[in-house]
């Protein structure tokens, strides 16, 4: 039965075979490998991966998707938003005899999550996934949250989206998204896609990008980071004297840092700098 795209789920299926064998070769999965798939869709990476993997877990909010989903060997299907889904207790809420998963032990919302996430053992999930453009921004700060679970990344996203997410300073496309996402991983634009290789093609141009968690981030509290970076940025053409300087006066910071400067001037360093000593 044919699947007709829903625009609330911004839905924009891959079918060029030759793209899908560049991001698998990209991903490079081996068997065995933990690997979460995020939006699944028509299964066009989904196979493949699963031929590589031998077994792989996908999370799949559309209702008929995540039927058609279930009837496929060897696969792991959470019918559900990533959004409101705690990747880290995923493999532990696996039952050992059907492959079911009880969304209730892996919800965000879950309080006794949070207290048991220090007493699971060592895991870590490779992830990939062609996001919705539409909340590409938020599921890519939600996964943040799990980074320390994370072997690595592999999404493709709208190019204008990894542009930001890659951009250097002093450039039109650097912004909160670059400084959040560079202070934890190492990111790379790994491979173009044009809109003709989706059904129904986008308006846009699609890129994957690649992204590894750095093996010894600066400690801070991402909060704090997240706060600094987004005042700064509020009038990202203006110095942040009016800005940042005077949240920094509002928070009694004695320290030197210079708000003579756009935001889009300062390297990703100076701004974790910053988040840590204030």
């Amino acid at each position: 039965m044919k699947h007709t795209p829903k625009k609330r789920f911004g839905q924009h299926f891959l079918t060029d075979g030759g793209i899908i064998d560049a991001i698998v070769q990209a991903i490079n999965p081996q068997p065995g490998q933990p690997m979460l798939e995020i939006g699944p869709g028509l299964g066009a990476l989904t196979q493949p991966l699963v031929e590589r993997l031998g077994q792989l877990t996908v999370v799949e909010l559309d209702r008929d998707l995540a039927e058609r989903l279930r009837k496929q060997k060897n696969l792991v299907v959470i019918e559900s938003d990533i959004l409101n889904v705690d990747i880290v207790h995923i493999k532990y809420a696996l039952s050992a005899t059907d492959n079911i998963v009880n969304l209730d032990e892996i919800s965000t919302n879950s309080s006794q999550n949070t207290s048991n996430s220090q007493k699971l053992p060592p895991f870590k999930w490779r992830i990939a996934g062609n996001l919705p453009y539409n909340i590409s921004s938020p599921i890519l700060f939600h996964l943040l949250q799990f980074v320390d679970h994370v072997e690595d990344q592999h999404f493709m996203l709208q190019k204008e989206v990894i542009d930001r997410m890659v951009a250097r300073p002093a450039t039109a496309a650097y912004g909160r998204m670059s400084v959040m996402l560079q202070w934890r991983y190492a990111m790379e634009n790994v491979l173009h896609v044009p809109p003709e290789s989706f059904e129904p093609p986008p308006r846009v141009d699609s890129a994957v990008v690649r992204m590894v968690p750095r093996p010894n981030p600066a400690p801070l509290d991402p909060k704090r980071l997240e706060e600094i970076v987004k005042v700064a940025f509020s009038q990202r053409r203006k110095i942040m004297r009016h800005t940042l300087g005077k949240w920094l006066t509002d928070h009694n910071f004695s320290g030197e840092f210079d708000v003579q400067r756009r935001a889009e001037e300062v390297p990703v360093e100076e701004f974790v700098a910053l988040a840590q000593v204030v």
